[in-house]
């Protein structure tokens, strides 16, 4: 018996519907777009990639967000040719889904929150995540890559959290 054979409440359902999906695939072209779009620093991945996965996360849900997040990552890290290695920058997209996932617990609780969690992830996502290159480039490279990764957070997470109080009680979301 093949699946078509079966009923339609018998068939396995996807985890993620097309809703998702197609939101996904929107979401993470843009994040290509951004990741177009550098911030000058030692690492040379530095982008407004993430941006899109943040409005993705708080906006859609914390999954769609870690995989708009990631994939965005990635991408800025391809285009110049993964500077701090294949491996790191995959640890690098994990971390940041995480930070994704913060973003949206903290901020779809009010405006106030809303702007904790801008701070608190731009913290995470720079000082925090900027540890990974320790081992790699030592505490120099740290000091040096911080900057420009706070700056970035920053800026992306203000587009997030801007876009989102912006369409937040809209159909867009529904």
């Amino acid at each position: 018996m093949s699946l078509s054979d079966k009923a339609p409440d018998q068939a396995k359902k996807s985890p993620v519907s097309a809703r998702q999906l197609a939101i996904m695939a929107i979401f993470i072209a843009l994040s290509a777009v951004g990741s177009l779009i550098k911030i000058p620093s030692p690492l040379g991945s530095i982008g407004l990639d993430s941006a899109p996965g943040f409005f993705s996360a708080i906006a859609f849900g914390g999954l769609t967000g870690f995989i708009v997040i990631a994939i965005g990552h990635l991408l800025s890290s391809a285009i110049v040719g993964f500077p701090l290695t294949l491996p790191i920058h995959i640890v690098i997209a994990l971390a940041m889904g995480g930070c994704a996932l913060v973003f949206r617990w903290l901020g779809r609780k009010s405006l106030t929150w809303l702007i904790v969690a801008v701070v608190v992830t731009s913290l995470l996502n720079s000082v925090v995540l900027g540890l990974i290159v320790v081992p790699i480039g030592g505490w120099g490279m740290y000091a040096a890559a911080v900057p420009s990764l706070l700056i970035a957070s920053v800026v992306n997470l203000v587009i997030a959290a801007v876009a989102y109080y912006a369409v937040r009680n809209s159909k867009l979301l529904n």
